[in-house]
């Protein structure tokens, strides 16, 4: 570091995350002079503890919640299986570790300009790690996010548990409140009960997995129920009593006992002492600065806020556009503004919770149309014992222009890109029908939702291929 202490940086990026990393790449293309500071361990919340981790032990809890259908199918010897859990959490870590090394190799490369420590902006060309002073021309702040914890719940000790600390267990606790039902709530609570433990969620919303269409959103609750017993609509109280070897969950519906806590409540800004006030500009009441979404800057300084830090859009995918987009800018004399992606949210649950485009709860339901679906005898989904859920799709009433959609339904996270897809290039209903269908996919799901939603909408020509309707039987729509 000693290296740059008299010399003004070009760039000075805080944090190693997605964000960070994305800006990484693009600052490194245009200069060398540069330094990324990272506090704590290096390697992104992705891979060390949020989508790769989270969806290595999903694999697991469904593959083994699969034998459940094997009666079905006159696959016979299903209660023979048994599941060792310490394997599967073993697998999870070392599958996290690849994952995380491969994030690292970005940084080890860069020798003295990846500084390990906390930063702190002392100003917008000027920040503080270490004890000593670092001046830049413009500063990347990628900082993340840590899990939503109340301070009252600390005195849970080692029966509180974060998707930080939940991957580092040798096995899992018998019985588990997972208290949240956002989606890291809902992803966990049905993954942990399909590995067998206990698992009983709260959640202070009546919504569930990022859904706001209601009639989506009782289906899910109903197909989720099924597996764990779900309370919403009031927050759960927390009780440890002395001398009792479990914690109590209540609300004014039921009363639980549990070996253990699952707090997914969502994940907090790290903006902690970073010295945002040093800024000049107002802070809300997060106490995070005004950015501008389609260049990353805050207000007309120097300075870019980028990934999960600014709470914008909490996902990876965001997060590296985020910090693509303020890598770019912050290298250049003139500021760049970038049309963001059509949005894109999906859990990965069974069936698949996404939400696409705008959603249910943002659209005026005067000027739209809405076609829907039920996955309960869509044959291929009836083939794969997997004919559960629901799908709606949204447009504008009058063009047939595509909106968005929210959906719990097989194959949701592949649906979800295909309407993603439609909807960025401003697709309608009707554009949409004329593209090919293959017999049976999943997908003809999706074809039914549209053929309902264009019955709703004005005429289309007779020989318009949009216009071929459904053949009304199971077998062949």
């Amino acid at each position: 570091m000693a290296n740059y202490l008299n010399e003004i940086l070009d760039v000075i990026i805080i944090g190693a995350g997605s964000a960070g990393l994305s800006a990484l790449r693009e600052v490194k293309k245009r200069t060398e002079n540069f330094v990324i500071i990272n506090d704590g361990p290096w390697g992104t919340t992705c891979a060390r503890v949020g989508c790769m981790p989270s969806k290595v032990l999903i694999e697991a809890a469904n593959a083994y919640h699969r034998r459940t259908a094997f009666e079905a199918f006159g696959v016979r010897g299903a209660n023979q299986l048994t599941l060792d859990m310490t394997h599967v959490m073993q697998r999870v870590r070392k599958l996290r570790d690849d994952f995380v090394s491969s994030t690292l190799k970005a940084t080890e490369v860069l020798g003295v300009r990846a500084i390990p420590g906390r930063a702190r902006l002392l100003g917008p060309n000027q920040v503080l790690v270490n004890d000593k002073k670092l001046r830049a021309k413009s500063i990347i702040i990628a900082t993340g996010t840590r899990p939503i914890v109340p301070a009252a719940w600390h005195v849970l000790g080692n029966r509180l548990f974060t998707t930080d600390t939940l991957f580092e267990q040798e096995t899992l606790p018998a019985s588990l409140a997972v208290i949240g039902m956002g989606p890291i709530g809902v992803e966990m609570a049905q993954a942990l009960a399909r590995l067998g433990v206990n698992v009983t969620g709260f959640g202070s919303k009546n919504l569930i997995g990022g859904l706001s269409d209601p009639q989506v959103n009782q289906i899910a609750l109903n197909l989720f129920s099924q597996e764990f017993p779900v309370y919403l609509g009031e927050k759960a109280e927390l009780r440890l009593e002395s001398g009792e070897n479990h914690v109590r969950i209540r609300t004014s519906r039921t009363e639980v006992a549990v070996d253990g806590v699952l707090a997914a409540l969502g994940r907090r800004p790290n903006i902690d002492d970073l010295g945002l006030e040093t800024l000049g500009v107002s802070l809300n009441a997060q106490g995070l600065p005004p950015v501008d979404s389609t260049t990353m800057q805050i207000a007309d300084l120097p300075v870019f806020l980028a990934g999960d830090a600014n709470d914008y859009l909490p996902l990876l995918h965001e997060a590296a556009d985020e910090g693509h987009i303020a890598g770019l800018n912050a290298v250049r004399e003139k500021i760049i503004c970038f049309k963001r992606r059509t949005p894109l949210a999906i859990v990965f649950s069974d069936p698949g919770i996404a939400v696409v485009g705008s959603h249910f709860r943002l659209l005026n339901s005067k000027n739209i149309a809405i076609g829907e679906v039920l996955f309960d005898n869509q044959g291929r989904a009836r083939a794969a014992q997997r004919n559960k859920g629901m799908l709606r799709i949204y447009a504008e009433s009058e063009s047939g222009r595509l909106l968005g959609a929210e959906m719990c339904a097989p194959a949701g996270e592949h649906m979800a890109h295909l309407l993603a897809l439609a909807i960025d290039q401003s697709l309608t209903v009707w554009d949409v029908l004329r593209l090919p269908f293959y017999h049976p996919v999943l997908e003809e799901g999706l074809r039914t939702a549209l053929r309902n939603l264009a019955a709703k909408l004005p005429l289309s020509s007779e020989s318009d291929l949009a216009s071929c309707g459904a053949f009304n039987a199971d077998a062949l729509d």
